[in-house]
């Protein structure tokens, strides 16, 4: 058999792309609009941001330095208190003022941006000692700036500091990402729903089974390729039709005079080369047999499910019926129910049981499978098939017989007539060497 071509290694890129055109087709919507939210989160953070949080960070800063030139050094704590309802009402602000306490030094790094920013703005707007700590109880962060005889609390509300906007802009981006993610989702589904029925279609038609009528629908483009299948479809048939109708003609045609030859033949008796004659006309009809067989094919035969191992065990009982000894081993609980046109089916392992028997002492039949693909295994002992000479047997008409058994007959057509049966169903025929001596036959179906 000829060798097969191996397509050549995708590269990495492909190979991380999605195998599915529903996959790819949402990639291409869902990838943009990503980019595009990717790039104004970008834009956003850096300037709209970055601008609004300087603007509250400076402006609290600002606050504060006014609060301090309101204080008499004097009289920090009248002062501050005068100052505290102000502050409250205009700033909201809650200050309150620690007499005697000094602050430590603070060395710790900032915890986010708006810390960072707030330290440079309160380096230039207050120009004091200063400690900035979050307060998680109340939302809220405490400033404390060293006076000369203590220490003023300002409790800053961290709406102040921060802008909702930020959270809010998140939340727009995930929401608007989910919606347009789902749409996607829902389009792409009915975009590729008639693409997927084309194939299961095609596929049906593909290995002999009746797909039934494909709707008409989905984009142009499907509309054109669903209408051009079923033209395919129908011309196709139509001239299985017609070649299956004119064989059956010829069949007849060629029929007759072997039927009148025989008659003949019969009325004559025996004698003077009689028998040799009578022996070279049922040749001669078992070849036109296996010709038409092969012409005809078993197009006209409908698809219906077949219980692939009750098959083989008629088929087995069949050959032993002929003296034949054949080692039949079935799955213990699997029955391999599939449609198959079963008459076609069982000619295929006949034509591989009869051959088997003819070359070989000892045959063996089994049927195993899993949730892809069945098989049918022949084998038997005989001198087996070379390696080199296999693809010429499942040609039509070719027969090794002479390597195989001197006296083994044969039209040439057993194995090409069950390798197109196996086509047929969407399956193949493939040939081995057998752990029995000799060739490993094998139907391969589809389930």
């Amino acid at each position: 058999m000829s060798g097969r071509v191996t397509p050549p290694k995708p590269g990495l890129f492909k190979r991380l792309l999605p195998r599915t055109l529903f996959g790819r087709a949402l990639l291409i919507i869902v990838t943009p609009a990503l980019l595009m939210q990717a790039v104004t989160a970008f834009i956003f953070y850096e300037r709209h941001w970055d601008t609004m949080t300087r603007r509250l960070v400076w402006s609290v800063a600002g606050d504060i330095g006014l609060v301090l030139r309101q204080i008499d050094a004097a009289d920090v704590a009248g002062s501050v208190a005068r100052l505290q309802d102000d502050a409250a009402a205009l700033l909201d602000f809650g200050i309150t003022y620690q007499p005697g306490v000094a602050l430590a030094s603070d060395d710790r790094e900032p915890r986010d941006y708006v810390e960072e920013t707030m330290r440079d703005a309160m380096a230039r707007k207050v120009n004091r000692r200063y400690t900035i700590d979050n307060v998680e109880a109340d939302r809220q962060v405490l400033v404390q700036v060293q006076l000369a005889s203590g220490v003023l609390d300002v409790l800053v509300h961290r709406k102040r500091l921060y802008s909702s906007t930020t959270y809010i802009f998140i939340l727009w981006m995930v929401g608007s990402a989910l919606v347009l993610f789902a749409v996607a989702i829902v389009f792409m589904r009915n975009q590729i729903r008639p693409i997927r029925r084309l194939a299961d279609a095609a596929r049906s038609f593909g290995i002999g089974r009746d797909g039934g009528d494909l709707p008409i629908e989905g984009a142009s483009e499907v509309r054109q390729a669903a209408v051009a299948f079923g033209q395919m479809r129908d011309r196709i048939r139509r001239q299985l039709t017609e070649r299956t109708e004119m064989l059956a003609g010829v069949s007849h045609d060629l029929r007759t005079p072997l039927t009148r030859m025989k008659l003949h033949l019969a009325m004559m008796g025996t004698g003077n080369g009689l028998d040799e004659l009578q022996s070279d006309v049922a040749d001669m009809e078992h070849m036109v047999e296996g010709y038409l067989a092969f012409a005809r094919g078993e197009g006209g035969e409908s698809v219906r499910p077949a219980n692939l191992a009750a098959l083989a065990s008629e088929i087995v009982e069949a050959e032993t019926r002929t003296g034949h000894t054949i080692d039949l081993r079935l799955p213990a609980e699997q029955e391999f129910i599939l449609p198959v046109r079963a008459n076609a089916l069982k000619r295929a392992m006949t034509n591989l049981l009869t051959n088997a028997c003819r070359h070989g002492d000892q045959v063996r039949f089994s049927v195993s499978g899993d949730s892809e693909t069945v098989e049918l295994t022949v084998e038997d002992d005989g001198p087996g098939i070379p390696v080199d000479r296999r693809a010429d047997v499942l040609r039509p008409f070719v027969r090794l017989d002479s390597a195989r058994s001197p006296h083994a007959g044969g039209t040439g057509l057993g194995l090409t007539i069950a390798r197109s049966i196996a086509h047929e169903h969407g399956g193949d025929l493939h040939l081995a060497n057998s752990p029995m001596g000799g060739l490993k036959a094998v139907i391969r179906l589809p389930v």
